[in-house]
């Protein structure tokens, strides 16, 4: 391999000599630029792994304050449930299915007081709406968790999504989140404390080929707990956009747990351990916004360091085409066994 000379002699090089200033700049410049990533880096960690969040107790755990949790009747939802009682909340669960919600309210072996609301947030119904609000109506709410959300039956490009599903996904992941909030946040306001916890995705962070409508849902629910945040921090109540990657639910039909994937008792605890704490979303633009599951929130600062969103646009969406072909292969063999 020959060896490569520095011509001297280059206008370029004579002129970077002759002004040294130029390379203590460019030195100064990469020393901030790595001491960013560096400080960086050592929040995400410390906030994931270390410091712990605020106590519930600040939002009135175990002094006779109530919390609110749409979605109840299983997974993610279900789970929250039991821990706020069992951290010594009383509990509001609200979900489609009465029965669901039972079985929900019989796994609450804390004593904490329970109430139960059937309502079918994809239906934007003034009367549920009221009626909710007078369920909660005199009750010191410490605690709201919107949990309730829809995505698609399968990938689906969006040109062949059903009008129905799509009403159903908005009304569900937008609607009700503004509608159920505005319920609750007056009281929040009056008490001069409370904490609102949004659960979103990965998907509204990436864009999501073949679930368009189900991520856009999720990027205005970051974009609304940003700005929710701002008006509601001067009156002691935290927001916070849970980030959130694939948990062991039926939305995400998946029934396995592994390191990257965790069951709905690992992710509740940990979102609830980490309130206050960014975690994986530290630095990455996004106020408001918590990635706490560990290993989600390694793959958040992960791919904020890497920063292309393009490539993870195009994996995501080959991703998507195999898991409908997937299904519709699954499809097939249900429907010839009938």
């Amino acid at each position: 391999m020959p060896l490569v000379v520095l011509d001297r002699s280059l206008p370029l090089f004579t002129w970077v000599v002759d002004h040294p200033w130029f390379s203590t700049f460019l030195l100064t410049l990469g020393a901030f630029t790595f001491a960013r990533f560096a400080i960086k880096t050592a929040v995400v960690f410390a906030q994931t792994f270390v410091l712990p969040g605020i106590s519930l107790k600040k939002f009135g755990a175990k002094n006779g304050a109530w919390a609110v949790v749409t979605g109840a009747s299983s997974g993610i939802g279900r789970e929250f449930a039991i821990q706020l009682a069992k951290a010594g909340f009383n509990v509001v669960v609200a979900a489609r299915s009465a029965n669901a919600l039972n079985e929900t309210v019989a796994e609450i072996t804390s004593g904490a007081q329970t109430k139960i609301v059937t309502i079918d947030l994809s239906k934007d119904d003034d009367a549920a709406y009221n009626a909710f609000a007078a369920a909660c109506e005199g009750l010191d709410i410490g605690v709201l968790v919107n949990n309730a959300g829809k995505s698609h039956e399968m990938p689906t490009d969006f040109a062949e999504t059903t009008k129905e599903e799509m009403e159903d996904i908005l009304a569900i992941n937008t609607k009700a989140v503004l509608r159920i909030t505005a319920i609750v946040a007056p009281g929040m306001i009056q008490r001069k404390r409370g904490l609102i916890l949004n659960i979103g995705s990965f998907a509204g962070a990436i864009p999501s080929p073949m679930l368009a409508t189900y991520s856009a849902s999720k990027a205005f629910l970051s974009t609304f707990s940003s700005a929710l945040g701002a008006e509601l921090t001067p009156h002691g109540i935290t927001v916070e956009h849970v980030n959130t990657y694939f948990v062991v639910s039926n939305m995400s039909k998946i029934r396995r747990a592994t390191a990257l994937i965790p069951t709905p008792g690992a992710f509740v605890r940990a979102v609830l351990a980490k309130i206050g704490c960014a975690c994986g979303a530290a630095g990455t633009g996004r106020p408001g916004t918590s990635t706490p599951f560990w290993s989600h929130a390694l793959v958040d600062w992960g791919m904020n360091v890497v920063g292309w969103t393009g490539g993870f646009v195009g994996y995501t969406h080959g991703l998507h085409r195999s898991i409908r072909k997937r299904a519709l292969k699954k499809k097939e063999r249900e429907a010839k066994k009938q």
